[in-house]
C-alpha cells in the first residue's frame, strides 16, 4: 500500500516502509495528536515519537517487541498524555529537548542537545533544536541512506506554516529562523516532513512560502 500520511483518531496506523525503517503513523487524543513508532527493520528494535495520548492505542501498535526509547518533542502537555503509562509498561528510555525537560512530568533519561544522535537499532536520527514554540523543541532528522531525508517537526513546522509563537514576534523570528536554518538551508526538496498533528508535507511543496511566513508573522 502507498503511504500517504492521512491518519484519523480511532482509525488505522499508516506504515511508510522505507529500506531500513519502517515508520507507523497513528493519530491519537482530542487535539489529534500523531505519534510515530520507527522500527529498525535489521534488528527489530523499535522507538515512539511522542506518547500523545490514548496509552492503549500506542501500546497496542507498539504489540510484544516493546521500545527501546520514546522522545518527547516538546513540554506540551498534548504531546506527553500517555507518556507515564507507555514507560510503565516497556521500561522505555526516555529522551526529551534539554530546554523542554523540566516541563514534562515523566523524568527525562537522556537530555538532548541540538546535534545530538538517537539510535534505533542501526539508524540514527540527529536531534535539531527549534526555539519558539517552546525553548527546547527538538526536530529528529534521519537521513536516509538509500533514499531523501525524514523530518519529525513536532510543532515546529506543519504544512502551511511553523509552529504556534502566540503573536509573540520574538518568538516567531525565532523559530522561523531555526527552521530556515537547520531544516531547509541544509536539506533537500524532497525530504519528508512528519509533524506534531494533521498531515505531512515536504520541504520542496513549503519552501516557496517561507516568505510569505516572514510576511504575516506567523
Amino acid at each position: 500500500m502507498t503511504y500517504s500520511g492521512a491518519v484519523k483518531v480511532g482509525g488505522a496506523a499508516d506504515v511508510h516502509e522505507l529500506t531500513d525503517l519502517m515508520i507507523s503513523k497513528v493519530a491519537v487524543g482530542p487535539m489529534d495528536n500523531n505519534a510515530y513508532l520507527l522500527r529498525c527493520r535489521a534488528t527489530g528494535e523499535q522507538l515512539l515519537i511522542d506518547a500523545a495520548n490514548e496509552p492503549h492505542t500506542l501500546l497496542t501498535l507498539i504489540g510484544d517487541d516493546g521500545i527501546a526509547a520514546v522522545v518527547t518533542t516538546h513540554r506540551h502537555g498534548d504531546h506527553w498524555q500517555a507518556l507515564a503509562e507507555v514507560v510503565e509498561a516497556t521500561g522505555a528510555t526516555t529522551y526529551a529537548g534539554a530546554y523542554d525537560a523540566e516541563g514534562i512530568p515523566v523524568a527525562t533519561d537522556v537530555r538532548v542537545e541540538d546535534g545530538d544522535t538517537i539510535t534505533v537499532g542501526r539508524v540514527e536520527l540527529t536531534a535539531r533544536r527549534l526555539v519558539g514554540h517552546t525553548p527546547g523543541s527538538i526536530a529528529l532528522v534521519y537521513d536516509d541512506p538509500h533514499g531523501h531525508p525524514h523530518v519529525f517537526t513536532g510543532d515546529c513546522l506543519f504544512p502551511g506554516g511553523v509552529g504556534n509563537t502566540w503573536k509573540d514576534p520574538e518568538a516567531f523570528a525565532s523559530l522561523i529562523d531555526d527552521v530556515e536554518g537547520k531544516l531547509f538551508a541544509v536539506l533537500p526538496d524532497e525530504t519528508w516532513v512528519y509533524p506534531g498533528h494533521g498531515k505531512d508535507t515536504t520541504l520542496g511543496d513549503e519552501r516557496p512560502h517561507l516568505a510569505e511566513w516572514r510576511e504575516r508573522g506567523w
